[in-house]
């Protein structure tokens, strides 16, 4: 046993001992992991890619499974002309070969957040150029920090961003709440796809069975195996995808290449001059000759880019090279000669007795049919898991964000910090997911819905990207026109021809987005109002400053943790504690744990600390800042980093510094960014065994499901200002004897004399959503037992 005397000797300056502190391993794994990603290396770049088939691309490489399904379901009927089948073709050809590739991969990717994609991420570049941001308690401290970049190199060159429309932006707003509700609709159906996506992948996957029984038979088949199928693949999500993500790449190349393959031998079999039918003078014979009936296919034609959007949104987990290169050389090959392939079959056969047999498994050759349908179902099923883990990415960046009502995120890895698992949402969504499928069970009603939520998140990126082209690349902003004209012209008509199905299934994903809006909507309002009312009623400093032991206030061992939303000022919810109980702890800290624009905050950038009031008082500030992407430690880990961040501050800290942090508007400006993550270095001691010194003071706290300490030792020889050395030691001793949370339980009510609107949304809607959701105390992992909620009603 190596004695505590030999690791930490006395004589040991103080600078030399804040060297022993260190990152958690967490998130230094974390930001290595990026670092990796971003590196230019030709072997990690196709280590990534061949990772990303896996995840990105299982949805968008088992369309080929329903998109002829679809298409043909009524509109239009395949005839011995061939035009209606040649027609399709041109259009899969064009629609993927413009959205997912010119628009995606080569322009779309390089609107990247610090490497994270997505809706959010588009949303989060407007927030930091045009401050249009909807967080209240942003800080001129938060544009400090590194990842709060506000150039770009997309832009390098460009010209400036037309002055007019940033102050427009951020004058009015209206705009600034149209822009809020714009990301919140293709937010919404996101979730609405990961509803909509498990539903048609699997179900079109069993559908091959259709082929080997009569329709009357299969059909009480289908349905309850996929139902089951869906079942097994929400109750698996708790132990989350790394442990089976090994067979995910294999899986989805296996299918690519089946795929392909039949492809291949339909081509050279069936009809070699098929590829003709690529040029875009097809598309124009098709709509002569269909008109209404081929605009209104034009649904299922759609459907053929679905999963496009996760190219984007899954950019976070791999890189931009990565990404391209395994869409462009490996995907988008195989899924145009699988198109080309099932096209090439049905121009050699018109008398197909019934129509539903128009889909993937007729074009298999007979001999394989059993294997591919095997193949074809655990594609399904990598794909469905993609879309369900990027819904639960999304809202969790939407709880971060205060647009959604906290929930219990488990992360499922400690190596992946992207994955993770939401329970409640979960099992709404497998709720959800086979009420569809037991609802419509049939490909055109589910393609329908699909399709509707693919497209309209599409739009919604079009728009935000050619404010990002202006704002964020600098670019000139006719080449935002051209950008969103000739995107978004051709996103629109497949649009208009998805609406146009609203009850025909195409009404799903509005109901689902409606509601899912709706409830963002109330609890950012709700929110808000609550952030507003601790604003209008909080605390002078001066009043904070003036309580003493004369007015009957004492102060009790132990550090005092007070959770608040507001980054200056007393919140009043401690005068209305202090009011019951006239006591608060000999530290007291107010703690307030915000989320900021930016997807990741390095740990040694993550701490605010400031003082309130003289040095005598032992009360502070922390600010702790997270990204939307970001993990929340656990209460161990973090109730450590809070405390040697302050130490930290302390030990910084000039004499006479801060002395006169008193005044509130000077408050912000007296904070110090101290860098967060650090820890003592966790020893082995038996406490029996290893005696420390007789003149130093220790913190100890034991660590879960061990016996390991962790040590905390002033040299009494340290040449240091007295008045620093005393604040450490009293705040060493403050964590000795415990560490408290105190947090507002606050029910929040409309005033009286609002309209009915207002008090439906907070006395109904937003007190609904309050009971049941997670308490503030779960979302930065305090333990319950060492939290004291303080009861008050906020008339807003």
């Amino acid at each position: 046993m190596i004695p505590t005397t030999a690791l930490f000797p006395q004589s040991i300056p103080l600078l030399q001992f804040l060297a022993v502190l260190m990152t958690t391993d967490v998130e230094s794994n974390a930001f290595e992991e990026r670092r990796r990603r971003r590196s230019g290396s030709w072997r990690v770049v196709l280590s990534l890619a061949y990772q990303s088939l896996g995840v990105v691309y299982g949805d968008l490489g088992t369309s080929p499974l329903y998109v002829y399904k679809s298409t043909f379901a009524e509109d239009i009927h395949h005839s011995e002309s061939n035009e209606e089948i040649y027609g399709v073709l041109s259009f899969v050809f064009w629609t993927l070969t413009l959205v997912p590739l010119l628009k995606y991969v080569f322009i779309v990717l390089r609107a990247d957040d610090d490497g994270e994609g997505g809706t959010f991420a588009l949303y989060s570049l407007l927030c930091r150029h045009a401050r249009v941001g909807f967080l209240p308690n942003g800080q001129r401290a938060d544009e400090e920090i590194s990842a709060y970049k506000k150039t770009d190199d997309a832009g390098a060159g460009g010209e400036a961003s037309p002055s007019g429309l940033k102050a427009a932006l951020e004058r009015h707003q209206v705009l600034q709440k149209l822009l809020l509700l714009l990301a919140l609709i293709g937010t919404c159906m996101v979730i609405g796809d990961g509803v909509l996506t498990p539903a048609i992948s699997v179900f079109s996957a069993v559908s091959g069975l259709e082929l080997s029984m009569s329709r009357e038979h299969h059909k009480y088949v289908e349905v309850p195996i996929a139902c089951l199928i869906l079942i097994c693949l929400f109750a698996l999500q708790h132990y989350g995808t790394h442990r089976v993500g090994f067979l995910f790449a294999p899986i989805v190349i296996v299918w690519l290449l089946c795929i392909s393959s039949i492809g291949v031998y339909n081509i050279f079999h069936w009809n070699p001059h098929v590829y003709q039918a690529l040029s875009p003078y097809y598309m124009y014979k098709f709509l002569k000759k269909t008109q209404r009936a081929g605009w209104m296919s034009l649904g299922g034609i759609l459907l053929c880019i679905t999963g496009s959007e996760a190219m984007y949104a899954d950019l976070g987990h791999f890189s931009q090279l990565s990404i391209k290169i395994a869409f462009t050389f490996v995907v988008y090959p195989s899924l145009i000669l699988a198109y080309m392939g099932q096209a090439a079959y049905l121009s050699r056969h018109h008398t197909i007795a019934n129509d539903y047999r128009i889909g993937f498994y007729v074009s298999v050759p007979e001999q394989i049919r059993w294997p591919v349908l095997v193949i074809a179902i655990l594609a399904a099923v990598v794909g469905s898991q993609a879309i369900i883990t990027g819904t639960f990415s999304i809202i969790k960046q939407c709880s971060a964000l205060g647009c959604f009502p906290r929930v219990k995120i488990v992360h499922t890895s400690a190596k992946f910090h992207g994955q993770i698992y939401i329970p409640e949402i979960n099992w709404i969504l497998m709720i959800l997911c086979l009420a569809v499928t037991i609802g419509f069970r049939d490909t055109k009603h589910m393609g329908n819905a699909a399709g509707l939520a693919v497209i309209t998140v599409m739009l919604v990126t079009t728009c935000l990207m050619s404010l990002v082209i202006v704002l964020c690349w600098h670019k000139n902003i006719f080449v935002a026109l051209c950008f969103i004209l000739f995107f978004g012209t051709i996103e629109a008509l497949y649009f208009s021809a998805s609406v146009i199905k609203f009850l025909e299934g195409a009404w799903v994903p509005i109901a689902l987005s409606f509601i899912f809006m709706l409830i963002m909507y109330v609890w950012h309002y709700g929110m808000l109002k609550k952030y507003e009312f601790d604003v209008q009623n909080k605390v002078s400093i001066d009043w904070l400053l003036s309580l003493s032991p004369s007015l009957g206030i004492v102060r009790v061992n132990g550090i005092g943790l007070i959770h608040t939303e507001l980054v200056s000022g007393i919140p009043a919810i401690f005068s209305h504690f202090i009011t019951n109980l006239p006591a608060f702890h000999q530290v007291l800290v107010f703690l307030c744990i915000k989320s900021i624009p930016v997807p990741h905050v390095q740990p040694e950038e993550r701490f605010l600390v400031g003082r309130i009031g003289p040095r005598e008082h032992r009360i502070y500030r922390c600010i702790v800042r997270y990204g939307y992407r970001d993990v929340h430690k656990d209460d161990l880990e973090f109730e450590k980093d809070l405390v040697f961040s302050v130490a930290e501050f302390i030990r910084s800290g000039t004499p006479g510094q801060n002395d006169h942090a008193n005044e509130p508007d000077k408050v912000g400006e007296k904070m110090t960014v101290v860098g967060a993550g650090i820890r003592l270095r966790e020893l082995n001691v038996d406490p029996d065994e290893a005696a420390g010194p007789s003149d130093s003071t220790e913190i100890q706290s034991a660590v879960k499901g061990c016996r390991k300490k962790v040590r905390f030792v002033l040299p009494a020889s340290e040449q240091m200002n007295a008045r620093v050395r005393e604040e450490l030691q009293e705040l060493m001793e403050a964590r000795e004897a415990g560490m408290a949370f105190i947090l507002g339980h606050c029910y929040v009510r409309a005033k009286s004399g609002s309209g009915f609107i207002k008090r439906l949304a907070i006395n109904v809607g937003y007190d609904f959503l309050r009971r049941n959701s997670r308490s503030s105390a779960y979302a930065v992992n305090i333990q319950h037992a060492s939290t004291l909620e303080v009861g008050m009603v906020y008339y807003v």
